[in-house]
């Protein structure tokens, strides 16, 4: 039987971001990760936990150490030695962000190293998150275990949700991408893709071309596409909930994600699926006015409930 605790996999990288001159910030940030933060600061009576593979050098205990003092375990999480974690760079015109990134030989990408770990890390979740870049960070062999595991963890009752987002510079061929999200489609509850991925990756024309496909194997879908309205499916059907413009946005880096734990902290609070992203709507559109991926819990906690 599933607990009540919820669990993101993937890889968090050091953040640079609010370039001033030669001056950089640092934090830590990254998909899976900023989606767990947004699902953590919006459901604090649940443990958390970030599975991943660590490095032991001083930037990845200084990313353990910024996770334990934000409530965010790693659980049985492989630590690496002489491993370290990815890094990358936010560069913004206007608000618009473009990426720059170190993460070849990152410690993430040995997550599932540990079959027996990773499965543990997985056991007693009443939530389990994953995205297309999770499977993208991974080798053949370790993307099986990986889906193993989660196929595990679902038979055993954790709701097992999935963003595919589609970074095309992850992929050795696009159909390698398309092939890795399909078997990620088959074990997952609630999918949560973003259209114009879906359209470059699987040419969709629109919204409910997306949510039809995803349909064969997901029975809630919710397809967000900026700031035109985000596409409910649910069990077939559809329903279209309006986004929330910002004429002062910041910087859109995580938007997308923090989406997605407003979302899933709002269905697991037993919020239909409108009224889950009608919240969600709320947090992105908070997320836009911070610099850098992660919100304040504040921010995130504010624009969730009112």
């Amino acid at each position: 039987m599933a607990g009540n605790g919820v669990a993101s996999i993937g890889e968090c990288m050091l953040e640079l971001s609010g370039q001033t001159g030669t001056n950089w910030r640092m934090g830590f940030a990254g998909d899976t990760f900023n989606t767990l933060w947004a699902l953590h600061a919006l459901s604090q009576d649940r443990p958390a936990t970030y599975v991943s593979a660590f490095g032991d050098d001083p930037f990845s205990q200084g990313q353990i150490g910024f996770f334990a003092e934000n409530g965010i375990g790693i659980g049985s999480s492989p630590v690496i030695s002489g491993a370290r974690p990815g890094l990358y760079a936010i560069t913004l015109t206007g608000a618009e962000r473009s990426f720059t990134y170190w993460r070849g030989d990152a410690a993430a990408r040995q997550l599932a190293s540990d079959p027996a770990a990773l499965s543990k890390n997985l056991e007693n979740q009443a939530l389990v998150y994953f995205s297309g870049i999770t499977l993208a960070i991974l080798d053949d062999a370790a993307r099986a275990t990986l889906l193993s595991a989660v196929a595990k963890a679902r038979t055993a009752g954790s709701l097992i949700a999935f963003d595919p987002n589609y970074r095309p510079r992850l992929w050795r061929r696009r159909e390698d991408a398309q092939t890795a999200i399909v078997e990620a489609l088959a074990v997952t509850d609630i999918a949560l893709p973003t259209f114009p991925d879906e359209q470059m990756l699987f040419e969709d024309a629109t919204p409910q071309a997306t949510a039809e496909r995803l349909g064969q194997w997901v029975s809630e879908i919710v397809v967000k596409n900026g700031e035109q309205p985000a596409l409910i499916a649910k069990n077939g059907t559809l329903h279209d909930v309006p986004a929330i413009h910002v004429a002062a946005a910041i910087d859109t880096t995580g938007a997308g994600d923090s989406f997605n734990g407003a979302y899933l902290a709002a269905r697991l609070a037993g919020h239909g699926p409108q009224e889950a992203v009608r919240r969600a709507h709320r947090v992105a559109a908070a997320v836009v006015q911070v610099r850098g991926a992660l919100a304040p819990f504040d921010t995130l906690r504010t624009a969730f409930e009112n």
